[in-house]
């Protein structure tokens, strides 16, 4: 209102013409020709009357009510407002369309500034105020990209995920092959590492693989999702059911990355998600480096210089999404995953637990808390166990070796050592001969360890490898015979004996 008062002064007061008033009041000489039609229609007089200010002047002006006509220029701002509900549909492509239907119509600025003023009058809306820092809004784009599968050669559609920050916009964006959990966690790792830090919170869409049930007071988050959450220490704060505004920066930054990413590539050929990913890199880096229509910058600038600052530091491993699976404890101590057996502690034996894997460990959960972390393993009908898992006899067992054995046997002496061993070469594993040679060393606490080894050196020249025969070399004392066993023996002198002359 401040310059429809200056251009009514420069006309009644200077000599200057209609064309040289719009020069020094900045605006075009169609605004002064409108200006002072509307003052010759609304009965005033210049100077103006005392008492009319800025808003009697305006109404008088502008809006004098059952005074003026409807402008046949001016838009249906209805049908515009439904108009721009439609996919890629613009202000500026609606502007357009009015200017083909009246040449001589609204500029585009007069046309956006109307158009806002109609929205004011059907919503108030709250003005949302980001911090730097504070929130990184995610989606999926609705628009898929396709791409050729290169193992099967098929047409595949290419999903795109979109991460923008509340204060900077600074945008990021992925294609995957779905919008499934693991490919909507593994985007939010690569985002933050793009990012090279953490917001406080997360605000996404009310989507399945995000926010198990929605509520406008107590969403619940998924667990995976809330796992990510907490391993980054940032919070997720889902948008309003129905509550569009509560994520119009993602939902600007689809519209974005459909018209500056996806529409650009539409005509090339990807053989590859890799190949089409580093496409996208290129476009997303046009688009954080373009200045800003009205502000100084870019969203790349500011994220730079007043947000990243702010980000929280990434924690020292990167968060790797594991999938869960409930399972009941063998009577064996041991879970079943893929074919391979963990073990887990004894005292859960029929439990229930949850199972959480990845390609490289699985965890093992009992209400809440881990019991159990092992490498995971693919050989399939082998044991993974772990000796803090079993009970104590099967403790002592378990560290049986072979080499502890021998080790153990040669306390008594060198001969029950040797027995020892050939009692384990004989068998087809090792371990199962380790009974055989348990026994044979508790029979040294029944008789001695010297008559254990002189009846082991007996059983080992006889060949006999087994617990029962020295067994029975120690109950028939057959071990003292050692001595005389082992001295030559006589010539036997008898008629059959021929003797080694008869072969001369």
């Amino acid at each position: 209102m401040r310059k429809s008062r200056e251009i009514l002064r420069l006309k009644f007061e200077t000599d200057l013409s209609q064309r040289a008033i719009a020069r020094a009041c900045g605006v075009s000489n169609a605004t002064v020709w409108d200006a002072l039609k509307r003052f010759e229609a609304s009965g005033l007089s210049w100077p103006l009357p005392d008492g009319v200010g800025d808003a009697e002047l305006e109404a008088r002006l502008y809006r004098p009510p059952g005074r003026r006509a409807p402008d046949p220029r001016e838009p249906d701002w209805a049908k515009v407002h439904a108009e721009l509900a439609g996919k890629h549909v613009t202000l500026r492509l609606l502007w357009g369309e009015y200017r083909e239907a009246y040449p001589d119509g609204y500029g585009y600025s007069y046309f956006c500034q109307h158009y806002r003023a109609f929205l004011g009058r059907i919503d108030v809306v709250m003005r949302q105020q980001h911090r730097a820092g504070e929130k990184l809004f995610v989606d999926w784009a609705g628009d898929t990209l396709p791409y050729i599968d290169p193992q099967t050669g098929e047409v595949r559609k290419a999903h795109l995920f979109l991460a923008v920050l509340g204060f900077s916009n600074y945008t990021f964006a992925r294609a995957y092959p779905d919008e499934r959990t693991e490919s909507f966690l593994d985007a939010h790792v690569r985002a933050f590492a793009h990012l090279g830090g953490v917001p406080e919170l997360l605000v996404p869409d009310n989507l399945k693989t995000g926010v198990k049930r929605p509520d406008r007071y107590e969403a619940e988050i998924a667990a995976p999702y809330a796992e990510l959450a907490a391993h980054y220490g940032c919070v997720v704060l889902p948008a309003r059911v129905g509550k569009p505004r509560d994520k119009a920066k993602v939902e600007v930054g689809v519209q974005i990355a459909e018209r500056q990413i996806l529409a650009p590539l539409r005509k090339l050929t990807f053989f590859s998600l890799a190949e089409m990913n580093a496409a996208i890199a290129e476009r997303l880096k046009a688009v954080n480096v373009r200045p800003f229509a009205k502000l100084p910058g870019s969203r790349e600038s500011m994220f730079c210089e007043r947000e990243a600052p702010l980000l929280r530091p990434l924690p020292g491993e990167r968060y790797q999404h594991r999938t869960r699976k409930l399972a009941t404890v063998h009577i064996d101590y041991h879970v079943e995953l893929e074919g391979h057996y963990y073990s887990v502690p004894h005292h859960l034996v029929r439990e229930k637990v949850e199972l959480r894997f990845a390609g490289r460990t699985v965890e093992v959960y009992h209400r809440g808390a881990r019991v159990a972390l092992h490498v995971r393993s693919r050989a399939h009908g082998r044991a993974t166990t772990l000796t803090e898992h079993m009970p104590e006899k099967h403790r002592a067992v378990a560290s049986w070796t072979p080499e502890r054995m021998a080790s153990w046997a040669a306390k008594t002496g060198p001969q029950t050592a040797a027995l020892c061993q050939a009692i384990m070469a004989a068998r087809p594993h090792p371990e199962l001969g380790f009974r055989s040679c348990l026994g044979v060393l508790r029979l040294g606490d029944r008789y001695t360890p010297e008559r254990l080894e002189a009846a082991c050196t007996r059983a080992h020249a006889m060949g006999a490898t087994s617990y029962r025969s020295v067994r029975s070399i120690l109950e028939r004392r057959l071990d003292r015979e050692l001595e005389e066993d082992t001295v030559t023996p006589p010539a036997l002198m008898h008629v059959n004996v021929r003797g080694a002359g008869y072969y001369d």
